[in-house]
């Protein structure tokens, strides 16, 4: 991947990481075992970046690979006894709907951003995507 594609993911990796810990959490009460799930999910993630569609949602795809890694981790392991199937099915469901409810959200504000003049836009977008200061907005913009 190029460096512009390497510096997006690292990105969102990053901005999101806490998210992520905390999913991870849910089902693996230690912190040093969380990390390394965190870990091999972020490989993973890497490895199938070219398949993420940037119009969606990060925190959504990424959680499909917590899931694979969480399941690999629990039958790898002697920790299966921390949380019961029926409990971890009941936690994902949960993550699932907030998930659900982020990616509505996400949908209701493009179709906000859609009713915006293409200026507005490129101005919301600048300062909350490309994160440019509002002197530089200013600037940018007359």
């Amino acid at each position: 991947m190029d460096d512009e594609k390497h510096e997006q993911f690292t990105r969102l990796l990053i901005q999101h990481e806490p998210a992520l810990m905390r999913c991870i959490l849910v089902a693996v009460p230690h912190r040093s075992d969380a990390r390394d799930i965190l870990q091999e999910c972020s490989v993973s993630l890497w490895h199938k970046f070219h398949s993420y569609d940037p119009e969606r949602s990060f925190v959504p795809w990424a959680l499909g690979f917590v899931r694979i890694e969480i399941r690999r981790f629990l039958r790898k392991s002697a920790h299966q006894n921390q949380i019961t199937e029926r409990a971890a099915a009941l936690l994902w469901e949960d993550q699932n709907k907030t998930a659900a409810q982020l990616e509505h959200r996400a949908t209701y504000l493009q179709d906000c951003l859609d009713l915006l003049s293409k200026s507005q836009q490129e101005m919301v977008n600048g300062y909350y995507r490309m994160e440019y200061s509002v002197n530089d907005l200013s600037q940018r913009t007359g």
